[in-house]
């Protein structure tokens, strides 16, 4: 079952707003989940925080007056998964979506992904993400999650609208606050963090030091718009700076849609790098992205490199695309040692210092 709770039972008319905010909550989990438009899920979530503020009882009056579609967000489609919710039932689109969402954590991975601690990849609304931060740290806690690694994109992804210098520390105090709310679940600092074309890092060196876990990915001339040696250089110079943890999506590679071709590189070279200077590579979850493709993988595995599994998630939801990662990992015998993100926190935190 993709994402974190357990689907809205029939409820206490006392909890009749609880019910519809969660069923709402619900189906925007699922429809990120299954990568479906955003101005779909919005609508979901925008619902749900409308009526949240909303006594059951006024809820329920609203209901039955035929009111609901006055109050602004709530469309026909939402107003009938509140006026389900609230009767006690379970929403007949909650119901559909349920049964149609794959079954996780059964399948090869299941022992890895059961030993997974955290995800090292993930973004918010700073960046190119749909929800702000304590809304992602919640869903992984839900998930059973210690941690995640927050990992915005750098300046130079303007597209993403990336964090300048003056943004990260923003973000970085934010942090620090929430972690006092949400203890024992941890929110540690990083940042995905642009590779530049020469090699270089976007982002200041001197924060970079203070982040926790730094993934770093090639962003530009992807699917073969730079030449192999060129390419290669460029990620061998970034897995040799002492301040990037991760190599992310190292392909760059997409697989439905339009699809994007692999980026070519010296794979062996980038990633006897990555073994020298005791870098790991992502296994990228996206189910869009599924990268590196299994060939590499196995040679990273050959070669020693230690791995990342990350959902790369923008959204509450694609927090729990964890599995398709865990079941590529199986499937050509990554065992759990080699990856890091079955470490808990204080033990990522150990490796990646030891970097700086």
């Amino acid at each position: 079952m993709p994402p974190h709770r357990d689907p809205v039972e029939a409820g206490d008319p006392a909890d009749a707003t609880a019910n519809a905010v969660a069923a709402l909550e619900r189906i925007a989990e699922l429809l990120e989940f299954a990568l479906e438009p955003n101005y779909r899920v919005k609508a979901f979530r925008g619902a749900a925080d409308t009526i949240r503020p909303l006594e059951s009882a006024d809820l329920v009056r609203r209901v039955k007056e035929g009111r609901l579609r006055d109050l602004p967000g709530v469309g026909e489609k939402t107003a009938k998964v509140i006026q389900e919710a609230v009767a006690g039932e379970l929403p007949s689109y909650l119901k559909k979506l349920e049964e149609e969402a794959p079954v996780m954590n059964e399948g090869p991975g299941a022992a890895i992904r059961a030993a997974l601690k955290g995800d090292c990849h993930a973004h918010s609304d700073w960046s190119d993400g749909g929800s702000p931060v304590h809304e992602m740290a919640r869903a992984a806690q839900s998930l059973g999650h210690e941690y995640m690694v927050l990992t915005d994109h750098s300046p130079r992804l303007t597209v993403a609208r990336g964090l300048t210098p003056e943004r990260l520390r923003k973000q970085i105090d934010l942090i620090d606050t929430l972690n006092k709310e949400l203890a024992p679940f941890r929110i540690l600092k990083g940042i995905e963090v642009d590779i530049n074309e020469d090699g270089t890092l976007d982002q200041e060196d001197e924060l970079l030091a203070e982040l926790d876990v730094v993934v770093a990915s090639v962003h530009s001339k992807l699917g073969g718009r730079m030449p192999v040696d060129e390419m290669t250089a460029r990620m061998v110079e970034a897995l040799r700076n002492p301040l990037m943890d991760i190599l992310g999506h190292c392909t760059g590679r997409k697989v439905t849609g339009k699809g994007r071709a692999e980026s070519p590189f010296d794979a062996e070279v980038v990633f006897k790098t990555a073994l020298d200077h005791d870098k790991a590579i992502e296994i990228n979850c996206r189910p869009e992205r599924r990268d590196p493709p299994k060939r590499l993988m196995t040679l990273a595995l050959e070669v020693g490199c230690r791995f990342s599994i990350d959902t790369d998630a923008h959204a509450p939801g694609q927090l729990a695309w964890q599995p398709y990662g865990c079941d590529r990992a199986a499937e050509v015998g990554i065992p759990i040692e080699r990856i890091v993100n079955t470490w808990d926190a204080e033990q990522l935190n150990d490796w990646a210092s030891l970097h700086r």
